[in-house]
């Protein structure tokens, strides 16, 4: 691979967005990816797609609110935002229960854009 050659990257977010790492970790990585130009694509699946719904308290918990950090991806030029149809429907959730613009693909059609990618990697 020359230098300067641009990967696809894929994140999968599969965890609800408080009681472990994983969603927070994803964003970081997420954004150094973008920082070295790289072609980036955020999925949100199982759990996943909590991270992305509107009105997240998180004063109770004691954890900081990093939703709002989804609304700044698009200044990092990530705009490649998909949410898995399934997993918003088995969590009672719609597209307007989301606090950012995506794409809804069912399972069958994101396994069929992940293997387009040149690295998936899965939180």
């Amino acid at each position: 691979m020359s230098e300067g050659t641009v990967k696809k990257f894929m994140f999968v977010n599969r965890k609800a967005p408080y009681g472990t790492i994983y969603a927070l970790e994803s964003l970081e990585v997420v954004l150094i990816s973008a920082a070295f130009d790289q072609d980036v694509s955020l999925v949100f699946m199982d759990d996943g797609v909590f991270q992305l719904k509107k009105g997240q308290q998180t004063k109770g918990i004691e954890n900081k609110n990093f939703s709002p950090t989804y609304r700044a991806l698009d200044g990092y030029d990530i705009e490649k935002l998909y949410v898995e149809q399934e997993s918003l429907a088995a969590r009672g959730l719609t597209e307007d229960d989301l606090l950012v613009d995506v794409t809804v693909m069912s399972r069958e059609e994101m396994g069929k854009l992940m293997e387009t990618m040149d690295v998936v990697l899965s939180f």
